[in-house]
């Protein structure tokens, strides 16, 4: 068992751990020394396990808050998710129906007559004025 030489408040600890566990325990102990620091620099000198058991408490606090946080988007992340299922599990919306009006024949023969009158227009003003 590897054996880890931490400091915190400026006091050093000689702290056993697990094999490979040895980054989370300098992680955690410089968490700690953080908060002794703010703890000496408003403070000032105190006793060891006084220290120790204010730097504790104070992560302690923000440990909560974060764990509130957590609780408020786990519980937002489950409402959106049953939202999310009730959209889906909802049958798809019937088809709409689009009515395209069709054009009477009549309409289309008279615009072709029309068409066929303004290019014989176009031919014999073209032939006048050549």
């Amino acid at each position: 068992m590897p054996h880890v030489e931490i400091t915190i408040g400026g006091r050093q600890f000689e702290v056993a751990c697990q094999e490979g566990e040895e980054h989370y325990l300098h992680s955690a102990a410089a968490m700690l020394n953080t908060e002794a620091a703010h703890l000496s620099e408003q403070i000032g000198r105190m006793p060891e396990a006084r220290m120790l058991l204010m730097a504790g408490l104070m992560l302690a606090d923000k440990t909560a808050g974060l764990e509130e946080k957590v609780r408020v988007s786990d519980n937002k992340t489950a409402e959106l998710q049953a939202r999310i299922d009730a959209l889906e599990g909802r049958p798809a919306p019937a088809p709409e129906r689009v009515e395209v009006p069709v054009v009477p024949s009549e309409v289309t023969d008279t615009l072709a007559e029309l068409a066929a009158r303004a290019e014989a227009l176009a031919d014999s003003v073209e032939t006048k004025t050549a």
